[in-house]
């Protein structure tokens, strides 16, 4: 009898031990804090996306109606730029000091939360008495915006690699291109039917739906860290403004949108004047040319895979010249080729730039990311502007002029500035 009690204690024992051997295993913390490398979910993929999409779809949506604006506020080319320049310029400022805080704070609240954020100058742009007016609220709404794509890709690089990082990445910057459309094409559609102030009403309600899904989708972060030493994030900064990485990215980015903004702002104008005539709706669906980037930024991560990004960005930006060289022709045939060329261009340069920190950057993801976009929108707050002076100097002409010397000095920096690496491929 005493031998089978002292039997089932044993027994007894064995099951505590393994209970409690077995508890920690189950959580496996060691794994948690593993980045995920296998294929991500379509949900998660597709939340990415539409981020992209919603941190992209008021940036822009304005150039559709920018005739409109021109005859209702009696607005000149030089203040038209600086209307879709405000909205840039705030991006500019604020992706270096909303990189820093998500650093210290986290991803996805700030995610949500510029998300939700940027509903309230949307609807306001409604209201604008005058294209002052307008201008303060679009720059309100760049404030939020870094709050989205700065932080985004740095959610990316930290809690994912290899492949996985490379296709939530394509996502992200193929619902930016998405996005980018639909508010140009949106919003020159819905100006011809209940016209430009009810339409924004209607984006704001469009964006406020999309936070809402983000916070519900958007897996909270695994991998983050949180930095909340001044100092530290002080060093970090001075260490960035040197790295090779950052600077060429930084200075790449800055010809990529500098072209971009000109380019789909002051075409508008061309376009609406004679012998083209074209009213909202149809510079809205010029606009649709831009879906082509849904279909190139995919597959452009097998180029970068092959040949990396340096050869890959140089391509893509002779490319982007050689389109706005097309622009040039009188054909309005001619002249959306050249648009589709031109965008395409840009779109692989920018998905290539924005894979090339994520690989090569590994400590201040966010912060790196803010000094990318900063650069990267004050080109387009500067050709927005410049492009503006060219146009009311000599029309699209000095424009494109403008366009391909700025477009040269983006090919310089990638021959001289980028380093020759590849994706990396997951085994």
């Amino acid at each position: 009898m005493s031998t089978r009690v002292n039997q089932t204690q044993d027994d007894n024992q064995v099951q505590d031990s393994q209970v409690q051997e077995d508890a920690p295993v189950s959580v496996q913390p060691a794994q948690a804090n593993i980045p995920q490398t296998d294929s991500p979910s379509l949900v998660l993929k597709l939340t990415i996306g539409l981020i992209g999409v919603f941190a992209f779809l008021q940036v822009y949506s304005i150039q559709a109606i920018l005739p409109v604006l021109m005859i209702e506020f009696g607005a000149g080319e030089v203040q038209l730029g600086m209307v879709v320049g405000a909205t840039v310029l705030a991006i500019a400022i604020m992706s270096p000091f909303l990189g820093m805080l998500s650093d210290a704070i986290g991803r996805k609240s700030l995610i949500v939360g510029a998300l939700i954020f940027l509903v309230i100058p949307t609807a306001l742009i409604a209201q604008s008495p005058n294209i002052e007016w307008m201008g303060a609220w679009r720059f309100m709404q760049g404030l939020s915006v870094p709050g989205i794509t700065v932080v985004i890709i740095a959610y990316i690089g930290e809690e994912f690699e290899g492949r996985a990082m490379a296709e939530l990445m394509s996502f992200y910057v193929s619902g930016s291109v998405l996005g980018g459309f639909m508010g140009r094409f949106i919003l020159g559609h819905l100006e011809e039917f209940i016209g430009w102030r009810a339409a924004y009403y209607a984006m704001a309600v469009v964006t406020l739906i999309g936070a809402l899904w983000v916070g519900k989708a958007l897996p909270a972060s695994r991998q983050f860290i949180a930095n909340t030493n001044f100092r530290s994030a002080m060093q970090t900064l001075a260490g960035h403004l040197i790295d090779r990485y950052v600077v060429t990215a930084s200075l790449l980015g800055f010809c990529v949108l500098f072209s971009l903004v000109g380019c789909f702002t002051f075409i508008n104008l061309h376009l609406a004047n004679t012998p083209y005539v074209l009213n909202s709706g149809q510079l809205a669906n010029i606009f649709t040319v831009y879906l082509i980037g849904v279909i190139v930024t995919p597959l452009s991560i097998s180029i970068l895979r092959r040949f990396g990004a340096a050869r890959t960005v140089r391509v893509a930006v002779i490319a982007s010249m050689f389109g706005v060289l097309l622009t040039l022709l009188s054909p309005l045939w001619g002249i959306v080729l050249g648009l589709t060329v031109m965008s395409t261009g840009v779109f692989i340069t920018q998905s290539a730039t924005i894979s090339y920190i994520a690989v090569n950057v590994k400590q201040g993801r966010s912060l790196a990311s803010g000094l990318y976009y900063m650069s990267y929108y004050a080109g387009g707050t500067m050709g927005a502007w410049l492009c503006g002076l060219a146009y009311a100097s000599g029309q699209w002409q000095t424009t494109v002029m403008l366009l391909l010397f700025v477009q040269l000095l983006g090919l310089l920096v990638s021959v001289f500035g980028m380093v020759k690496t590849k994706m990396p491929v997951p085994t």
